[in-house]
């Protein structure tokens, strides 16, 4: 062997060595600073709301998934067969989060659930979304739990980087609890690492001239898993409300199930590549007759993020859309309606859904 060719090997033995080293340097640094919740923590209750709750009086509750204010028309995302990690500039997630302020002021709901709302991630360009939300909405009380929380995600090409990420619920109530509650994670080490750590925010309201109380649920379940993460954190919360409605209290759960719900006709929305992000399905019947499932199957819920919307043919023959938010509501609570708002996905790749109920 030449001696150029000797020294060209050493130099790339060399460099596998160093890529190595930084490899598991990272996955040290990651390990150390893994974020890792308890099963259950308090959650911290800001702001000052003023509305009272009795038995008999009729109120709005919203789910969002705003998508941490950077999945507009215009955006693709790679999880979902797309080219982009970071497809907004610091410009488009401000008017995002602006203009969904906005859109929630003017919904006036008494009660919302958010799911993916950044304080400060790369992907976003580390704005505080909620602190846009609740600089908005005056006379309410809110409550944050973590679910994505990494120091760097290492992947893909350009990076995710850093990540900061939760559920928000905003109440015009004031809450008298808020735990964080840890739903299991299907990924194993060193997966896990830069994964999201699921939970559910549950927020508790006093019902007046009752001894029960108002329990609100907030979620955003497994997406990206092979359905087992999906099932086993489905299978929690349903024994969370079952044990909630057997108190008899008021019990709404809401937000993004990334599931179908077994009882309503999905045909408006197929699956039109089956090499794109297919949902998982809740089978209601398992939860019982005492809780009822409620969304708007008249306007999709969410969007695929393959491709961005803005420019492309929108019609269902050629769009993938999906029904996969709603609400599980305990069966001592009136539904008077429910709508999915269509916003035309032009500031997240969701749309709100509003519900009217009764405290019975």
């Amino acid at each position: 062997m030449g001696v150029h060719k000797k020294r060209g090997v050493k130099i790339a033995a060399a460099v596998v060595l160093i890529l190595l080293a930084a490899f598991l340097l990272l996955i040290g640094v990651l390990t150390v600073t893994e974020y890792r919740p308890e099963d259950v923590e308090q959650a911290e209750i800001t702001g000052d709301a003023t509305k009272t709750l009795s038995q008999g009086d009729t109120f709005t509750v919203l789910t969002w998934n705003i998508g941490y204010g950077a999945l507009s028309e215009t955006a693709d995302f790679f999880m979902d067969g797309g080219e982009h990690v970071r497809s907004s500039s610091r410009e488009q997630v401000t008017e995002n989060v602006s203009s969904i302020a906005t859109k929630l002021r003017e919904l006036d709901a008494d009660i919302m659930y958010l799911q993916e709302v950044d304080r400060s991630s790369k992907r976003s360009y580390y704005v505080d979304e909620l602190e846009y939300a609740t600089r908005a909405l005056t006379d309410y009380e809110s409550t944050f739990a973590a679910n994505y929380k990494v120091l760097y995600v290492p992947y893909p090409l350009p990076t995710i980087g850093k990540v900061d990420c939760g559920i928000a619920t905003l109440s015009s109530y004031p809450l008298s609890d808020a735990e964080r509650i840890s739903l299991p994670c299907p990924f194993s080490y060193p997966i896990r690492l830069c994964n999201l750590k699921r939970c559910l925010l549950v927020d508790r309201i006093p019902v007046e001239g009752t001894d029960h109380e108002l329990v609100l649920v907030n979620l955003h379940l497994e997406a990206y898993d092979d359905g087992e993460g999906k099932e086993a954190q489905t299978k929690q919360l349903q024994n969370l409300l079952q044990e909630e409605a057997q108190k008899g209290n008021y019990v709404i759960a809401g937000g993004d199930f990334n599931q179908s719900f077994s009882n309503y006709d999905n045909s408006a929305y197929p699956i039109i590549n089956e090499d794109m992000w297919v949902p998982g399905e809740v089978d209601v019947e398992a939860f019982g007759e005492e809780f009822q499932f409620v969304t708007d199957n008249t306007t999709p819920s969410c969007r695929s993020l393959d491709r961005p919307l803005a420019g492309n043919d929108s019609s269902p023959e050629q769009f993938q859309y999906y029904m996969i938010d709603g609400f599980i509501v305990s069966s001592n609570v009136k539904i008077h309606s429910v709508e999915t708002k269509d916003l035309g996905f032009e500031h997240a790749d969701h749309n709100p859904i509003v519900m009217e109920v009764l405290i019975e």
